[in-house]
């Protein structure tokens, strides 16, 4: 039972929209949310996800601001996260209205392929896997975690979707007015926050909640937009979202800007952004969604534009010194595509960076270039493979990545939980060893296996190894 204590109901309560009653918000935070995915495009397009799943049982209802999300509603009770169509990539876990701030973002942005965009607070990786997707894996997308466990979490998910045009940092997102002025075309900052929208999911996450907890929360939330503004250039989008109900997270915050900015700041009115968007539209143009209206999670989505020039704060910091990595010779490079088509049938993409370090071979993004010697990243577009004596191992990610539907052993559903689980697969008709092989399930890569001949050695990393796999059309487990 959610438990909402009467200084919330109080102050929640002054914000609330005349249109809109206390009664239903306490009805609607004490129901269980909608299960939502939204499918990875990178991988399958939602057209063959939904006619894949539907002989599982599965009816997807669309989510009409997110063309990729869908509500779910299954025949059995399945732990979605075991399934194999996630493990490997094909859809995310993501509840609906977080979808909302990158379709603010992208509205009316063209070829933002070719964009450089920055997530200022990424873990755990929905909204920067779905800025990936909508990117194409193209542009550069700059993925920012304070929380250096949460920057594990977040690696994980952009490996799993196959995410290759990333740079990850882990910084206190304050400082990337001063160290990237002027440097993104747009910018999300889905700002920490009292998390009062959530309460669906977590019934006991405002039972201390208080006026003194989030005024420290409120300064932070105004440094950061700050921030953001100054790293972003003129004529670029930025997009402030809470998972927030008060005005003081929401409205305020933007005001705040605005304050500080008033030549340069404009706000990006968002009632056409999708049907029935104006039911939550505040005056200024703003979003601020309350569990009541589309039957979600409460948030808060602004987009703000950046008309006008605004001067650096603090001087320019010094360069970055000691970057590990050396762009790969030509040889290298000719020897790496040579491997990865002739092994895989995979070419690799033109126009990134091939660097190495270490006898590790990496594939960048090609606007990182821009970058080296600006900042410390902790991980930087994907691995391709390892140098060995003679040659070259393949790296999962690289395989998760840059696989296409081709030149790969496709398994059955018992083969693929099977390897996923980390057993190797016998071969009844193998024929002749053929050396490394993709393998994939629904003609989308699993990872990479040994073919001996009689069996598949499987050759998953064991910290991705799943003790739990489940089909996605019955609650057996396997």
């Amino acid at each position: 039972m959610v438990q909402l204590n009467q200084d919330f109901i109080n102050s929640i309560a002054k914000d609330m929209p005349a249109h809109l009653t206390m009664d239903d918000f306490i009805s609607y935070s004490s129901k269980p949310l909608r299960p939502s995915i939204r499918i990875n495009t990178l991988k399958i397009s939602s057209k063959e996800f939904v006619a894949l799943m539907a002989p599982k049982g599965w009816t997807l209802d669309p989510i009409p601001w997110c063309s990729d999300g869908f509500w779910v509603a299954l025949d059995n009770e399945i732990q979605l996260g075991n399934t194999i169509e996630h493990i490997q990539g094909l859809f995310y876990i993501q509840e609906a209205s977080s979808m909302l701030p990158p379709t603010a973002l992208f509205d009316g942005m063209d070829n933002s392929s070719e964009y450089t965009i920055l997530d200022m607070a990424s873990a755990p990786g929905s909204k920067t896997t779905q800025m990936a997707s909508l990117m194409d894996n193209k542009g550069l997308l700059v993925a920012n975690e304070y929380s250096s466990s949460r920057v594990k979490v977040l690696h994980a998910n952009v490996q799993r979707m196959g995410v290759c045009n990333t740079a990850l940092t882990h910084f206190d997102a304050r400082v990337f007015g001063e160290y990237l002025y002027h440097q993104f075309d747009a910018i999300l900052l889905d700002a920490p926050c009292s998390g009062e929208g959530t309460i669906r999911k977590d019934p006991l996450a405002l039972r201390n909640w208080s006026l003194e907890e989030n005024a420290s929360i409120i300064e932070t939330q105004k440094a950061l937009i700050e921030s953001a503004f100054l790293a972003l250039k003129t004529g670029g989008s930025l997009v402030y979202s809470t998972c927030a109900l008060s005005r003081s997270e929401n409205q305020e915050v933007c005001e705040h800007l605005m304050s500080c900015f008033p030549h340069a700041v404009e706000f990006q009115p968002l009632s056409q952004l999708f049907p029935d968007a104006d039911r939550s539209c505040t005056s200024e143009g703003f979003l601020h969604v309350w569990p009541q209206i589309y039957d979600s999670e409460g948030f808060f989505i602004a987009k703000i534009r950046k008309v006008a020039d605004v001067e650096r704060q603090k001087p320019l910091p010094k360069a970055q010194k000691n970057f590990p990595f050396t762009a790969a010779t030509k040889k290298t490079k000719d020897e790496l595509n040579h491997y990865f088509k002739h092994t895989f049938g995979i070419s690799l993409p033109k126009d990134g960076l091939i660097m190495e370090r270490d006898l590790e071979y990496w594939l960048f993004p090609a606007k990182m270039a821009d970058f080296i010697g600006k900042m410390r990243f902790q991980r930087i577009g994907i691995k391709l493979a390892d140098g060995l004596k003679k040659g070259f191992k393949v790296r999962h990610e690289a395989i998760m990545a840059l696989s296409d539907k081709h030149n790969a052993i496709e398994l059955n559903e018992t083969q693929a939980i099977e390897y996923l689980m980390g057993r190797d697969i016998p071969l009844q008709d193998g024929g002749k060893p053929q050396g490394e092989v993709i393998l994939t399930y629904h003609h989308c890569a699993l990872g990479v296996a040994k073919h001996l001949g009689k069996r598949l050695k499987n050759n998953l990393p064991r910290e991705l190894v799943r003790d739990k796999v489940i089909s996605a059309k019955a609650k057996t487990e396997l």
